[in-house]
């Protein structure tokens, strides 16, 4: 059996089948095959095909009821955002009235720590990881200067040890408990989208949380990668997008988690917009704001309706499937995907080897990182990416790519870089 027949062979006795043909998956921009071995949708996720038929409905309802839509549609618009919901708290592990669909993620953000950033005397500082994504780099210096504080002494950014490419846990805890008391806030990605790398969110959060900390975190890459359970792991406060793993399209409506004991705590400040009001007095046009006990309480203005279909689309395929049965898929596709890459010379592998410690990605360091992605595409219809100046990643998701993909994958970088 050579390895294209091994990897099919893969596919067809894998305890989940690939729910691929839920989704539409671009034709391959070169090489054999008519279809993209997708590695991207760590980026983009691909579009499911039942988000056409939502969107059209939407379309419909507009056309034929106009403003009377918000009461009197199929899926009324203006209770829109209750329908993601429930799907929304069973993805991330919280409570219903923890978790609400609004905005964008560096929006989101930024509400958060509108409310949750409180330096005060010497707890002034925020700790994030040096290769956070640039966007929460930026928001986390902003607000530390909104409170005139000096960016460059408030953020401390948690670097590796020399010589390795991702931050051990132990050196986490050790700074929380040595320097936790001029820590305000501790904000890191719950999968670090340059190497992958999972981080133990219980254990830091813990760890933040006794050194008197608030602890937030940013799952844009970690909703629908892994499984989460924000709710029991007592974290403060999260964020995410829903256009990477959760395949809800572009600038679709992100979400947010605030814990249960913030919701009830009346004296945590907010910045307020019309749509944070109870809705039961909403309509009321009273000029003082009437917040409801739920996560509900930080939201601004009526959700986008065509870029919040999506993400019923993209969540009932979750609750279908089951976070749990994707995550066991993913470790299977990164572990196969890894042994592969193991005997491809030229290849530098950044992301965790051990399987509990990575999400749905694979990050290797090369030469040229740009110009082999577009020899992947063209040579061989590899999607994946590159990120300055040497790193190409690959996203296996376990959604719609297949061990024959992550054969291919092999097969294209041993070729490029042969």
């Amino acid at each position: 059996m050579n390895r294209e027949e091994e990897a099919r062979r893969l596919d067809e006795t894998d305890p989940l089948p690939t729910p691929r043909d839920e989704f539409l998956v671009p034709p391959a921009p070169g090489g054999r095959f008519d279809e993209a071995a997708y590695f991207a949708g760590n980026s983009l996720g691909l579009q499911p095909k039942a988000v056409a038929g939502l969107l059209f409905e939407e379309l419909d309802d507009w056309a034929r009821l106009a403003v009377e839509a918000h009461t009197q549609g199929r899926r009324p618009w203006v209770d829109y955002h209750e329908l993601a919901r429930e799907p929304a708290a069973r993805l991330v592990g919280a409570r219903p009235h923890e978790v609400v669909a609004m905005n964008s993620l560096t929006v989101n953000l930024h509400l958060l720590m509108a409310s949750f950033y409180r330096p005060a005397g010497t707890r002034t500082r925020i700790v994030i990881e040096d290769a956070a994504f640039p966007s929460d780099s930026y928001a986390v210096a902003s607000q530390a200067a909104h409170h005139g504080l000096d960016p460059a002494e408030a953020v401390v950014r948690l670097r590796p040890r020399p010589g390795e490419d991702t931050l051990r846990t132990e050196d986490v805890l050790a700074h929380l408990e040595r320097e936790g008391d001029t820590v305000a806030l501790v904000l890191l990605g719950g999968v670090n989208y340059l190497t992958g790398q999972l981080f133990d969110i219980p254990a830091i959060t813990k760890a933040g949380r006794a050194a008197g900390a608030v602890v937030g975190w940013d799952l844009a890459h970690a909703a629908g990668n892994v499984p989460l359970r924000l709710h029991d792991w007592d974290v403060d406060f999260a964020a995410w997008c829903s256009y990477k793993y959760l395949n809800s399209g572009p600038g679709a409506v992100a979400g947010a988690f605030v814990h249960e004991r913030h919701v009830r705590d009346e004296s945590v400040p907010k910045l307020s917009g019309w749509w944070g009001t109870d809705p039961a007095v909403r309509f009321r046009m009273d000029p003082d704001i009437s917040p409801p006990s739920s996560a509900d309480a930080w939201q601004l203005s009526n959700p986008p309706i065509l870029a919040l279909a999506p993400v019923l689309a993209s969540l009932e395929i979750f609750d279908r499937v089951g976070m749990d049965a994707l995550r066991a898929k993913s470790e299977r596709l990164t572990g196969y995907l890894a042994s592969r890459l193991a005997s491809i010379g030229g290849v530098t592998v950044i992301t965790p080897p051990d399987p509990a410690a990575r999400g749905a990605q694979m990050s290797l360091r090369v030469p040229d990182a740009g110009g082999l992605t577009r020899r992947l595409a063209g040579d061989h219809g590899v999607i994946a990416d590159a990120r300055e100046p040497d790193v190409v990643r690959l996203a296996p998701v376990p959604l719609y790519c297949t061990f024959h993909d992550c054969h291919r994958a092999a097969d294209a970088l041993t070729d490029a870089l042969g």
